[in-house]
């Protein structure tokens, strides 16, 4: 059983989730605004978040960081009716466990739920759960050089930024590279940056000595020492203050460590594996991310590509995850029908393998034959297939409107959706950029 705060300004629909989830032995708070489950997380303790994106005076990537800033690790899942999946996809690259569209399919909101409250009680605050899984080769040339430089790197003690998109894997392959080092019998210990409050990242990362400040009632070791003698995972960690990011270039140079309140410093042997969204030039460049940091992580780079640029590897991938999610769910899909493989090649999984992955676990589970058909895939799949294509011809006004869309929706990827920048890049003020965002309904 588990408190959940319920976010939804539907009441109808938040009536109809209230008894589901009652049914199944929780105890659900429910909200219809911001402000009221703002209220409600100052007066309450919850073991999950159920929130709608879109919400009257705001939407639910707030709530979920305000409920992060007095639980870090607590788990959210985010409701969508927006049939777009771009907008779970910032979601997931905002800290949110997983996403759900619209409407609510009962077993998969049960499934989903299920996962993340079991994820919540196995792993400690703030500490990725390490993946376990088999990295999986593809046998795309992009694969192959990807694994090639995991071979050659992983037996050195270099540090590694790894780059890519949100979903691409990277932890999968920092795993991989503590698998082939000397390190491979130590600790492989995974820290999400992106949800370390400013307050409680130091700690996280250093420790604390009792009564270091207000909530310190224990010592604690943080994860430079607990990953002692093997791999400490980064991930997003351009999201760290300049503050932690000063004490974390000690660190790795002087291999000490100084837990907050205590005069007592600490020897550690770690080797650093850092990962990004982001170019951490562009941070570099903008005074967000250290220099003289990014250089001591950069002893070598490695990129992971984008699904959509391994076409070739999609169908080893889809069957690795089909034949996971038979095991984990009790199916027996075999194959898929002709209309589910065209959309399945056809599509440009803009949340890459973790979106493959959900997407392919949904389909097992609301398969109950041998053959998956287009009735299991989310609705924003099929949408995203049938959207109106450019326009060609003559009319000069069509296709610049057109490629004024694309444009402005690749630079929106490009900074993380951050609209400040993209204004920026775009040489147009944020008003114009949220005026043609509307014009094009891009979300």
């Amino acid at each position: 059983m588990a408190n959940i705060l319920l976010v939804e300004d539907d009441t109808t629909f938040s009536l109809i989730l209230e008894n589901f989830l009652k049914k199944k032995g929780h105890n659900v708070q429910v909200c219809h605004t911001l402000k009221t489950s703002l209220k409600s997380l100052e007066q309450n303790t919850y073991d999950l978040l159920l929130l709608d994106y879109r919400l009257p005076d705001g939407n639910g990537l707030e709530v979920m960081t305000a409920a992060r800033e007095k639980t870090p690790n607590i788990p959210s899942i985010i409701m969508t009716s927006f049939h777009d999946v771009r907008t779970a996809v910032r979601a997931i690259r905002s800290g949110a466990y997983d996403f759900i569209t619209k409407p609510v399919n009962p077993d998969e909101l049960e499934m989903v739920l299920n996962e993340a409250l079991n994820r919540k009680q196995s792993a400690p605050a703030t500490q990725k759960k390490a993946e376990t899984s088999t990295f999986i080769q593809g046998n795309s040339l992009e694969s192959k050089k990807l694994q090639n430089y995991i071979e050659l790197v992983g037996p050195t003690d270099m540090s590694v930024i790894i780059q890519g998109e949100s979903g691409t894997g990277k932890e999968y392959v920092a795993n991989s590279i503590h698998k082939e080092s000397k390190r491979a019998e130590r600790p492989f210990v995974a820290i999400d940056c992106g949800s370390l409050s400013r307050e409680l990242s130091a700690s996280e990362l250093f420790g604390h000595v009792k009564g270091a400040f207000t909530g310190a009632l224990l010592d604690k070791k943080g994860q430079f020492e607990v990953a002692d003698g093997g791999t400490l995972f980064l991930d997003e960690i351009g999201n760290l203050s300049y503050e932690v990011q000063i004490q974390l270039l000690r660190a790795i140079q002087e291999r000490v460590i100084q837990p907050i309140g205590s005069n007592k410093q600490i020897k550690v042997d770690v080797r650093i594996i850092a990962a990004t969204n982001d170019d951490l030039l562009n941070s570099v460049s903008r005074g967000e991310f250290r220099e003289d940091l990014y250089h001591r992580l950069n002893e070598f780079k490695i990129h992971v590509p984008a699904l959509r640029n391994r076409e070739s590897d999609l169908q080893v991938f889809l069957y690795h995850f089909i034949n996971l999610a038979n095991t984990e769910l009790d199916r027996n899909v075999k194959t898929l029908s002709t209309e589910v493989a065209n959309i399945f090649q056809t599509y440009d999984w803009p949340g890459n393998l973790r979106e493959l992955k959900n997407v392919i676990k949904r389909m097992v589970l609301l398969t109950r034959g041998e053959e998956a058909g287009i009735e299991s895939l989310p609705d924003e799949m099929i949408a995203s297939l049938n959207q109106v294509p450019k326009p060609s011809g003559t009319d000069l006004k069509a296709l610049n409107e057109a490629n004024e869309k694309e444009l402005i929706k690749e630079t929106l990827r490009k900074v993380r959706y951050n609209k400040t920048q993209a204004a920026k890049l775009l040489n147009i003020d944020r008003t114009t950029l949220y005026n043609k965002m509307e014009k094009y309904q891009i979300e």
